[in-house]
This record gives C-alpha cells, sequence and structure tokens, in this order.
C-alpha cells in the first residue's frame, strides 16, 4: 500500500479491528451490486470509498427525472444516460484506485449466477421479488453471502443471508415466492433519506462480512419505522420446505 492509499484510508486504518492487514482484504475484493437505484446508490458510494478493490454493477435502465429525489448517484445532467455508466463516472471520481466493471442489461438466472461466482459478496439493491428471488437462488448454487434491503414509502428492512453456509436461513426462507408484484416505489413511493440509510447500512454490513467483522445481521432480519424511528430485530430460521434450498 503506497502513500497516497495510506493517507486516503488512513481512518479506517486507524481502527484497530481493520488496521493496514484488512484494509488490504478490502482492496483484494470484489463485491457485485444489483440495482444502482435508491438503495445502490449509497452503498457502491461508501464501499468505493471505503476501498473495497472491485466492483461489479449491474442495472439496464437509464437515468430519469423521477429518480433524482433519491438516487444520488446520478444528476440532473445524467438524465437519459444508462445508470451503469452514471455510476461509473461518479465512483471513479469518488476513488480512482477502485476497478468497476459494469453490465447494462437485464440477465437471466444462468448469466446472474456466471456473475455471482466471481465475487466475494453481493448486494441486492432491486426492487421487485421476482428479482430477489433470482438474485438469492444464483448466491446459494454460487455459495456466496448475500446482503439485501428493501424500502417503500416510510419502512425499510435489511437482512445478511450466508448463502454459503448451507445450515442457515436463505430469502426465500422469508418470503415465500407468491408472484406478488408492484412492491416498488414507483407504486407505493418512499421518502429519499429512507433508501440513504438503508443502503448505507447495506454497505457496512459487506464490509462487515469481508473482514469477518463483529456480529453481521446474518440469521436476523431488521426492520425500521422511519415515521416512528424504531428498529425492530427478528431472528430467522431455515425453512425445511424451503424451494430455494431444497434445489441446491
Amino acid at each position: 500500500m503506497n502513500d497516497d492509499e495510506l493517507l486516503r484510508y488512513s481512518r479506517q486504518i486507524m481502527l484497530p479491528q481493520i488496521g493496514i492487514e484488512g484494509q488490504q482484504r478490502l482492496a483484494d475484493s470484489h463485491a457485485l451490486i444489483l440495482g444502482l437505484g435508491g438503495l445502490g446508490s449509497p452503498l457502491a458510494m461508501y464501499l468505493a470509498a471505503a476501498g473495497v478493490g472491485t466492483l461489479t454493477l449491474i442495472d439496464f435502465d437509464e437515468v430519469d427525472l423521477s429518480n433524482l429525489q433519491r438516487q444520488i448517484l446520478h444528476t440532473t445532467a445524467d438524465i437519459g444516460r444508462a445508470k451503469t455508466d452514471s455510476a461509473r463516472s461518479r465512483l471513479q471520481a469518488i476513488n480512482p484506485l477502485v476497478e468497476i466493471h459494469t453490465i447494462n442489461a437485464r440477465l437471466n438466472a444462468d448469466e446472474l449466477r456466471a456473475q455471482i461466482t466471481a465475487v466475494d459478496v453481493v448486494l441486492d439493491g432491486s426492487d421487485n421479488f421476482a428479482t430477489r428471488f433470482m438474485v438469492n437462488r444464483a448466491c446459494l448454487a454460487a455459495r456466496k453471502p448475500l446482503v439485501s434491503a428493501a424500502a417503500i414509502r416510510m419502512e425499510g428492512q435489511l437482512g445478511v443471508f450466508r448463502c454459503d453456509d448451507p445450515a442457515a436461513p436463505c430469502y426465500q426462507c422469508l418470503y415465500q415466492d407468491t408472484g406478488e408484484e408492484n412492491t416498488g416505489c414507483a407504486e407505493n413511493g418512499v421518502l429519499a433519506p429512507l433508501v440513504g440509510v438503508l443502503g448505507s447500512l447495506q454497505a457496512l454490513e459487506a464490509i462487515k462480512v469481508l473482514l469477518d467483522l463483529g456480529e453481521t445481521l446474518a440469521g436476523k432480519l431488521q426492520v425500521f419505522d422511519a415515521m416512528r424511528m424504531e428498529w425492530r430485530t427478528m431472528n430467522l430460521s431455515k425453512d425445511p420446505d424451503c424451494p430455494a434450498c431444497k434445489q441446491i
């Protein structure tokens, strides 16, 4: 690690739980972020700033005026631009030391699984159950940890699913695949700072997973009520009848 890197990451390196060794582990790590919207924006920015060495960004959408209320990776000048291109520019401006791969496409299950195989942690910032179930199954198949969050209206939730541990519950142990849709903010609305809170915490949990640091939310789900500023933590258990777990 050169002098510029030591200075850039000095406030993290000062932490006894991280130090130079931990910072180097981050530099050697590879995270995949699916969705560059309200959740993906802060989590991508914090992972890049913190020095996670390689980021793979997946999104098929373009920046729209209605995104800018909460998707802080993008600016008014980016309207009409692919979100992956906008995100790459912003993240490289934050930290040019990070290697960034972008995929501007809607991937099928096999393509997503192939991408996940190459990374150390997956962060799901999608806004619908169909995508979340597909990401969960791909993480199970590749045995990769998954950090998942969701936010809608004035509520959010966050969980870590150790898909690399056969004994741990997966996302579909929590939610059954009922085909339910219309769960995004386009149909229901969302308060801008709420996704910032959840996305930032996704980045925090991902760093803890990468560094095996402290106690993560593995096996737990945190639910946030922004109206009351209340957090609730629920313990999760593996569903013996989970169709996703059974297929692996």
